[in-house]
């Protein structure tokens, strides 16, 4: 299956002009055009058109929309680059090629048992150390490693993927690759197949009505993030403007 992932991976980067010999061989070439096929010079800001857009297909407030973005995301949701921001869960990576403790391993970086080892630069090579990750995952298994990371402004698993009602996981994460209309798609995405509606809905200056949605989007760490206040505090100021 892995080769067949790394022959998927290689054909979908040539849908976008990379130009690879589709040989399932995930080497320096395919990781360089991932790596510059995934940048965007100019990534395109959302605009409050769009953002009153998605709170209409939500049927909620752009003012909700807009708090949830304000403590979920921090700035913007690409890298200095250009890439989208991602972050590499080493764990998923280690689950999905079911790998056995003892057995031969990837970088210790790449695939370890434990969530952990979250680095920006380590090696100060300019280079974000989470895509430095997903490119030496990818080859042994580009699907694995998509669906390993987080992604965007608002860092929704690639694992994710089918449920959110994409074709593929490289379908996803280029979906955010152009501008930031595609992070908040996602993210939109994300609330409907969770059956997020009625929590986002609810959100509101009084942090009470806030902890459906938190404990729903930011799991069982909501209460100690002061996801329910962080919300309301949002609200306050969305609600101001």
């Amino acid at each position: 299956m892995s080769h067949a992932n790394r022959i998927a991976l290689q054909q979908f980067l040539n849908t976008k002009g990379a130009g690879l010999e589709v040989d399932g061989n995930v080497g320096p070439r395919t990781r360089d055009a991932l790596f510059r096929l995934f940048a965007t010079r100019n990534p395109a800001p959302v605009t409050p058109g769009e953002i009153g857009l998605i709170a209409r297909e939500l049927d909620a407030m752009p003012e909700q929309v807009r708090a949830v973005a304000a403590v979920e995301s921090s700035g913007s949701g690409f890298l200095p680059g250009g890439q989208p921001k991602i972050l590499w869960e080493r764990h998923w990576f280690w689950r999905r090629l079911k790998i056995k403790i003892g057995s031969s391993l990837p970088g210790q970086w790449v695939a370890h048992p434990d969530p952990g080892g979250y680095t920006l630069d380590a090696d100060r090579d300019g280079i974000n150390d989470s895509w430095e990750k997903l490119l030496e995952a990818c080859g042994q298994d580009p699907v694995a490693a998509f669906e390993s990371a987080s992604w965007g402004k608002f860092q929704i698993m690639g694992g994710h993927w089918k449920v959110l009602g994409y074709p593929s996981v490289f379908a996803f994460a280029w979906s955010m690759v152009e501008g930031e209309l595609g992070h908040y798609r996602a993210l939109a995405a994300f609330i409907r197949a969770n059956r997020l509606g009625p929590a986002l809905r609810a959100i509101s200056i009084n942090a009470v009505t806030n902890e459906r949605f938190a404990r729903g989007y930011n799991g069982p760490a909501w209460r100690k993030n002061d996801y329910a206040f962080k919300l309301a505090r949002a609200m306050r100021r969305e609600l101001s403007q």
